[in-house]
């Protein structure tokens, strides 16, 4: 490979960041043949004029920060990727599982699928969830009571915590806003935030049902760290980086 001249590594880079919409260092330096100090430059270069936005390790062509949305607008956004992720994530459920499932379009799209003769015991905070499975006669339905977000239709604040730390379930089925290599799993609100931190410490397993662009963004809400993670399920749109730093730490990508 001939070595580049720096407008057409910058034109490459662009080229690779309307791809996918995220580039990490590694791969970029591996595949110019160039330091990661150099892509580090360059990539400084390009923010400065507005081109991308700089990332640990990485860079993507939106902010990486997300705003708070209503369920109403992101239901209708990767329809079909949500669609094969709810599919999949069927899998994980067993006859008489207790399970928690949050907030969210995705496990809303989960919640829609489970099968109505499939017992199960279902905790959530979630209106939209709940109103999915009220007419499932094997499903034993609990919601969580508190302060109602209207973005998200879910029950936030103390009454919802305290009341989850009256149970132990063996699954969690939870939605982010966004997934991060250097701040873990976000969501845009604190609030939803801190349940959602309570609910993974009430669940034996995690299972994270996250479309691929969700990687890469933050949100103003640390729910935890990616440890936290035993399953997350996406679509192939994951970025190679995401799906190898996730299973160097033992996680399963399931990717569909």
């Amino acid at each position: 490979m001939k070595v580049m001249t720096i407008a057409e590594r910058h034109k490459h880079i662009l080229d690779e960041l309307g791809k996918s919409g995220f580039v990490s260092v590694s791969d970029l330096a591996k595949s110019l043949q160039v330091t990661v100090v150099t892509i580090r430059k360059d990539l400084k270069i390009l923010e400065d004029k507005g081109l991308l936005f700089r990332s640990h390790g990485s860079a993507t062509s939106v902010s990486p920060y997300v705003s708070d949305r209503s369920v109403q607008v992101k239901k209708l956004e990767q329809v079909e990727e949500k669609n094969r992720i709810a599919q999949r994530a069927l899998e994980f459920l067993e006859p008489k599982d207790a399970i928690i499932i949050g907030s969210g379009t995705t496990v809303g799209t989960f919640a829609q699928a489970i099968p109505k003769n499939l017992p199960l015991t279902v905790l959530t905070s979630a209106m939209n969830v709940a109103l999915a499975l009220i007419d499932t006669s094997e499903v034993e339905l609990v919601q969580l009571g508190g302060v109602v977000r209207k973005s998200s239709s879910s029950a936030v604040g103390h009454f919802a915590e305290e009341m989850l730390k009256s149970f132990a379930c063996s699954k969690l089925f939870l939605s982010v806003d966004g997934i991060s290599l250097d701040h873990g799993l976000t969501t845009s609100n604190m609030m939803e935030a801190h349940l959602n931190a309570q609910m993974i410490r009430s669940v034996q397993k995690t299972i994270v049902l996250a479309d691929s662009r969700k990687f890469g963004r933050k949100g103003f809400g640390k729910i935890g760290e990616l440890e936290d993670i035993d399953v997350i399920i996406t679509d192939t749109g994951i970025p190679t980086i995401y799906k190898e730093r996730l299973e160097e730490k033992g996680i399963e990508v399931v990717v569909v």
